[in-house]
């Protein structure tokens, strides 16, 4: 497939590590019988550098900026296309968007006038600012348990947080406010070499919170959606996919997709 295809999208390429992209170039190469770069192929490397660069543990903003895809020797021969329109705005004339975008952009290239601590300040046309998570829950989901089983409505909003810890506080202070009993279920972490059950304790295990891996202790309620964390049956249900709670038994969930 790789030596027949035409254009390899790589999206979101300004959060890879330039090694990555690297080790591309010889593998399309070695493929395509080719000497060219990519192998001959056209490679469109989507992505914005105003976002997350590369997250190199334990490291420095240096250690960030050489892991860079800026910094691979293969950036010279890479041509750069720049997206002028926003098409958001464009098809629906969403103004509101619009002036959203634009704050964005005026603070991802420093155009914003920072005080003595080098903070910005948010204008209330931006954003809205609240003094705790109950305040930002009742602004988001007003009139949660009305609007519950509309499915448009929960599609149009979501809360975002840097930290998983964050997050499982906010999922736990919504699920208080959704009337029904609550369902506990707890996921079975064992080791494996059992020499190292004294230095890897079930207990810290089951404290870890990691990314991109469920929660020791899932707490649900009936009519709750949840999204899924693994494909289970491409390309219907995949990561990603939104479900809705319909029943809730000892071992098993009941879902409808929506």
């Amino acid at each position: 497939m790789l030596r027949e295809c035409k254009l390899l999208v790589w999206d979101e390429s300004t959060m890879s590590h330039k090694k990555a992209i690297e080790a591309l170039n010889p593998t399309l190469q070695d493929l395509r019988d080719s000497t060219d770069i990519m192998g001959g192929m056209v490679v469109l490397l989507a992505g914005d550098f105003r976002q997350t660069l590369p997250v190199i543990q334990r490291g420095t903003p240096a250690d960030e900026i050489q892991a860079c895809i800026k910094s691979s020797n293969v950036w010279s021969r890479v041509e750069k296309l720049s997206l002028k329109t926003n098409m958001r705005v464009h098809l629906h004339n969403d103004v509101d968007s619009g002036l959203n975008a634009e704050m964005l952009l005026k603070i991802g290239d420093g155009c914003l006038e920072v005080d003595a601590e080098s903070y910005i300040s948010l204008s209330r046309e931006f954003c809205s600012l609240v003094e705790n998570y109950m305040d930002l829950i009742a602004h988001v989901f007003p009139e949660l348990q009305q609007h519950l089983c509309c499915d448009q409505w929960l599609c149009a909003r979501a809360i975002l947080a840097p930290k998983n810890e964050v997050v499982s506080r906010i999922n736990t202070d919504i699920l208080k406010e959704v009337q029904g009993e609550m369902k506990e279920y707890l996921s079975m972490n064992t080791i494996m070499d059992t020499e190292l059950s004294t230095s890897y304790r079930v207990e810290f295990l089951n404290s870890l919170e990691l990314s991109g891996v469920p929660s020791h202790k899932l707490q649900l309620k009936q009519n709750v959606p949840v999204m899924l964390m693994r494909n289970l049956n491409a390309p219907l249900l995949c990561i990603g996919t939104r479900l809705r709670i319909t029943k809730l038994g000892q071992n098993i969930l009941g879902v409808l997709l929506f």
